[in-house]
């Protein structure tokens, strides 16, 4: 009997603690469907030889019509979205990618050194279509990639974040 009153009271202490979780900080994109954003193309790691986005410097802003409403507190790390090219792209006076190409991009949870959790979201363009054919291309909303620089939140408060 003296054990078991002993493993009830165990039990009913563990109950009342408190347990504390890690709160997460880590600011959520949420894009409207409609919205334009600019993306950036980054340099790519293995150009295909002769191919038409070879000519676009790293940086080339690409403006995106969202075909898809993203959500980071829904949606899940990997949610595919699609878009369109509100104009076209240049090289010098001549057309590189049309304006209403479509986009196809990523949600994208990545490691950052930049945020105290370690972690931040992004938006990722993986590949287009122009007039059938497909290139693929990696373009996210901050200018550089890998170390962003500016501001990533204030970016999506300032018009992006609806």
């Amino acid at each position: 009997m003296g054990r078991s009153l002993a493993l009830i009271a165990c039990a009913l202490c563990s109950l009342g603690m408190t347990a504390y979780g890690q709160a997460s900080s880590i600011a959520h994109v949420q894009v409207v469907a409609g919205k334009v954003l600019s993306f950036h193309l980054q340099s790519r790691l293995n150009p295909d030889a002769g191919n038409v986005l070879d000519v676009l410097p790293q940086g080339t802003v690409l403006y995106v019509r969202m075909s898809d409403s993203i959500d980071s507190t829904v949606d899940p790390d990997g949610a595919p979205f699609r878009g369109s090219l509100v104009s076209s792209v240049m090289s010098g006076d001549r057309v590189v990618v049309h304006s209403d190409a479509g986009v196809y991009g990523l949600l994208a949870l990545l490691r950052s050194r930049n945020h105290p959790d370690g972690f931040r979201y992004e938006l990722l363009i993986t590949h287009l279509v122009d007039h059938g054919r497909s290139y693929t291309l990696t373009a996210s909303l901050d200018p550089s990639f890998f170390d962003p620089t500016s501001n990533h939140e204030s970016k999506l408060e300032a018009g992006h974040k609806q």
